[in-house]
């Protein structure tokens, strides 16, 4: 039996409305296959609205393959087969790439759920902040409408970074930091300039799988160092330090990527100890640093940019499609950045780095970040429930940020678990490619803002 709940007045349409009422409905099977919606006429005495919206929000949702429409009787819900969002059966092997994974993530079709992807919903977003700030900076006389920007990017944003990384305890003048189109744009700069073919670098295992592929791309040679709650194995880190004699350690600090885990002081200390001792750079991707809500560990404060570039970005909380990033290091460091930025992509967009100026110093950033950590936070215990419920155990229960990093009972490796989820509309993150090569895993990255969902939870517990 259909049951929508129209809200008159709202911004979202009253059509789209409909369409995603109906369309829930059918993904969390309350209407099967074959059942009969309303007619045009009685949906749209019943809930106050015209008959063109109805007859527009039936035609959608037939375009889409949720509907079907039958000449004189009118409209059924569709075979599960013939629906647009239906998917071949992605074969097992492709379930663990790292491409085929970031393609279901970016996938936009309708209905999916993104159970494993690494950033939050859109309507959890500032959109509307957004719009207001690009009205009031296009409206700027010295807003970059059709110029390219300078080099190392829009030096009042540098400015505001400083400030930014002083929160930190980093200390970074303006000169020793470069924009850059997003934290993925960051790592590729750096690892182009640092990196040649067949070059040893260690990395966290598990880690940031795009990075991997980004390195293998290059022609680097992968080595993990095992990641416990508190950060790299630091023993098994010396052993192979000894043996490969890497030129890079990646790794993230705060809200670790995937586990959600931080860095304590003490493995931080050996951590610089060892980079002193067998001369090496790390490189400290900090993406989530705002999701955290308290003061904690950074080897870049540590540190102070001697050995360790640090790496942040606003697409996780402001954007994704302005993709602003930044990075910091050393000032001989900081301007080889900038020669490989400049020969690789002339510069970043310095009206995007305008706008996310003018968000950071209007005093209205904070206020947003710190709701946003309210609500992950209250996203974190629905999650953490919902895996309970369905007996999945937990490596680490985060204070802030994005992921949960989960193994369901009795399975060596979830890659075959992602690739029945992904045939069901679901996007799970395998553990398998969060590894450097690539090793079976019976772990799942899950986004806590994504997670607590009726069909998640029905999946996981028929997988369970």
């Amino acid at each position: 039996m259909l049951q929508l709940s129209l809200e008159h007045g709202q911004p979202t349409p009253l059509v789209e409305q409909i369409v995603g009422g109906i369309r829930n409905q059918i993904e969390d099977r309350i209407l099967r296959p074959g059942m009969r919606v309303p007619p045009i006429r009685r949906l749209a005495e019943t809930q106050g609205v015209s008959r063109f919206t109805v007859v527009e929000a039936y035609d959608r949702l037939v375009a889409l393959g949720y509907l079907r429409s039958r000449r004189g009787s009118g409209f059924y819900v569709a075979p599960r087969h013939e629906r647009s969002e239906s998917r071949l059966p992605a074969p097992v092997d492709r379930a663990v790439d790292v491409a085929w994974l970031m393609r279901q993530a970016l996938d936009d079709s309708p209905g999916q759920l993104k159970a494993g992807a690494g950033w939050l919903p859109c309507e959890w977003l500032d959109a509307e902040g957004l719009r207001r700030h690009l009205r009031a900076v296009s409206r700027r006389p010295d807003a970059r409408l059709t110029a390219y920007g300078t080099a190392q990017g829009y030096l009042p944003l540098r400015q505001q970074l400083q400030v930014k990384l002083a929160e930190f305890g980093i200390g970074a003048p303006p000169e020793q930091i470069v924009l850059t189109e997003g934290a993925t744009r960051a790592l590729d700069i750096v690892a182009r300039h640092l990196i040649k073919p067949g070059d040893t670098v260690l990395v966290d295992d598990p880690g940031y799988f795009n990075f991997f592929g980004n390195l293998r791309l290059q022609g680097a040679k992968l080595i993990g160092v095992p990641r416990a709650a508190d950060g790299p194995d630091v023993a098994e880190m010396e052993a192979l330090l000894a043996h490969h004699r890497p030129k890079v350690f990646f790794t993230h600090s705060v809200l670790h990527n995937p586990t959600g885990a931080n860095l304590s002081p003490a493995k931080a200390f050996r951590i610089l100890q060892l980079a002193e001792k067998h001369d090496f750079y790390i490189i400290e991707d900090d993406t989530y640093a705002d999701f955290h809500p308290h003061t904690t560990t950074r080897l870049a404060n540590l540190d102070q940019l001697n050995r360790v570039i640090f790496i942040g970005s606003f697409s996780k909380t402001l954007s994704g499609s302005l993709r602003v990033g930044f990075l910091a290091a050393r000032p001989d460091l900081a301007a080889e950045f900038t020669d490989v930025k400049t020969l690789t992509s002339v510069s970043s967009s310095e009206f995007n780095e305008q706008l996310i100026y003018q968000m950071l110093t209007d005093g209205h950033y904070r206020k947003y970040v710190e709701r946003l950590q309210g609500r992950l936070a209250q996203a974190t215990e629905a999650s953490l429930r919902m895996l309970e419920r369905v007996g999945f155990e937990v490596f680490h229960e985060p204070k802030g940020g994005v992921f949960l990093w989960a193994r369901p009972p009795g399975i060596d490796d979830a890659a075959a678990l992602a690739t029945r989820a992904a045939k069901a509309g679901i996007m799970l993150a395998p553990g398998k490619v969060f590894r450097p090569q690539m090793q079976a895993s019976p772990w799942l990255r899950l986004n806590v803002a994504f997670a607590p969902h009726p069909r998640l939870e029905r999946f996981l517990a028929e997988a369970g």
